[in-house]
């Protein structure tokens, strides 16, 4: 299984590179697994204009974002899927985050930044963002009333798929979806 998990990895990546996946439905192909809950929008839908707390404690929107296929993580630190799930989005980002790709991860409700780092601490987590959402702002406009809640963003900065609970991020299928969007988004 591994082995076919991973042919479908490197086609993915191949067909990317060709140009060959034109649309959301030749990447919704390449779900498996846990990325079976991942639904993917026929159109790009807009998203919340509201401010979060940004890691050094400005203000920000999802606006500020845009640029890049963003995997936005709606998460807190009484959740016990996002304990699971965390680490796996941060492989995901060691793995596929830079020019074209970024993780970001919004703790909404009460989430006191001392025990943000700690959970990110207990966890080995040093490459994802600590972005707060205290009075669930972001997270109501978007539609998110149960966690985890992942939202992947074009590079345009609207919401063209989401999964809701649990996932495993750092599987093969979940990289060959996200592979896929990035090298069909426009290059700067």
């Amino acid at each position: 299984m591994k082995f076919f998990a991973s042919l479908v990895l490197y086609m993915a990546l191949a067909l990317g590179a060709n140009g060959a996946l034109a649309d959301m439905s030749d990447i919704a192909a390449l779900r498996t697994g846990d990325m079976k809950k991942l639904n993917l929008h026929a159109a790009p839908k807009e998203v919340s204009q509201a401010t979060f707390i940004h890691e050094d404690g400005s203000d920000a929107t999802l606006a500020d974002l845009k640029g890049k296929v963003i995997l936005l993580n709606f998460w807190a630190v009484w959740c016990g899927p996002c304990k699971i799930e965390m680490p796996m989005l941060s492989e995901l980002q060691a793995d596929l985050g830079g020019d074209g790709f970024a993780v970001v991860t919004l703790a909404t409700s009460r989430n006191p930044p001392p025990a943000m780092t700690k959970f990110f601490e207990e966890r080995g987590i040093d490459n994802l963002p600590l972005h707060r959402d205290p009075k669930s702002a972001v997270a109501r406009e978007m539609g998110v009333f149960g966690l985890p809640v992942t939202v992947i963003l074009n590079p345009e900065g609207q919401e063209i798929g989401r999964l809701t609970g649990e996932a495993d991020w750092s599987s093969d299928s979940a990289k060959a979806v996200l592979q896929a969007l990035i090298d069909q988004s426009p290059k700067s």
